[in-house]
């Protein structure tokens, strides 16, 4: 019985490793901070890579400075952002699918577009 137990808790484990690795897309995109506003507010310019079109804004106006961007996404997923990158950082990541844990961070509001991704920054 005790064998039996050892096995189902391996194959689990080996299932669920496997699942996860399914979440972070294999395809590397480069980005840009492009904007690193109050509160995790942060929009983010894709620079390089090939995706799908309806997942990010290819027009956008910061209603606040009146500049426009192309090709940007709101962070869906702040707090797994690295502190070290700043804002007109240039950096490489991989969209991410998994459904992120809430995190703690405050209500100020800055505007970004309507368009949110869940990323995973790339090792240097």
């Amino acid at each position: 019985m005790k064998l039996f137990c050892l096995i189902y808790a391996l194959s689990i484990l080996t299932v669920s490793d496997h699942a996860c690795n399914k979440r972070v897309s294999n395809v590397k995109y480069k980005g840009r901070l492009e904007i690193a506003g109050i509160c995790m507010n942060y929009t983010i310019k894709l620079l390089e890579g090939s995706m799908d079109t309806s997942k990010i804004s290819s027009n956008w106006t910061d209603e606040v400075t009146g500049k426009s961007y192309t090709d940007v996404f709101a962070l869906r997923n702040p707090c797994s952002f690295p502190p070290s990158i700043k804002q007109g950082d240039e950096f490489y990541f991989y969209l991410d699918t998994v459904t992120e844990k809430g995190c703690v961070t405050c209500m100020a509001y800055y505007p970004k577009p309507p368009k949110k991704l869940s990323i995973k920054v790339a090792e240097k």
